[in-house]
């Protein structure tokens, strides 16, 4: 069973991308760029360690707390 993932773009902010999770009710990003190739996938969890980091602003990007692109699309279910 393949789920559709929420794909957003990886400029927004990481308190953005919290919000977005919580109102959609998931708990995993698709990350794309502004010509929306797939550049990463982020959980919550990760948004939340970030978030809580004594290096954390509210200018922090999705884009800039990727460690390593998930972009396997074995693990993914696109829709566009």
């Amino acid at each position: 069973m393949h789920t559709t993932e929420l794909r957003v773009g990886d400029d927004m902010t990481v308190e953005v991308a919290l919000s977005v999770m919580a109102g959609a009710g998931v708990a995993s990003l698709l990350l794309c760029d502004a010509d929306d190739e797939r550049t990463g996938y982020i959980t919550r969890a990760e948004l939340v360690v970030h978030r809580d980091s004594i290096a954390y602003t509210d200018r922090v990007r999705l884009r800039d707390v990727l460690v390593a692109p998930h972009t396997s699309a074995a693990s993914y279910s696109f829709s566009h």
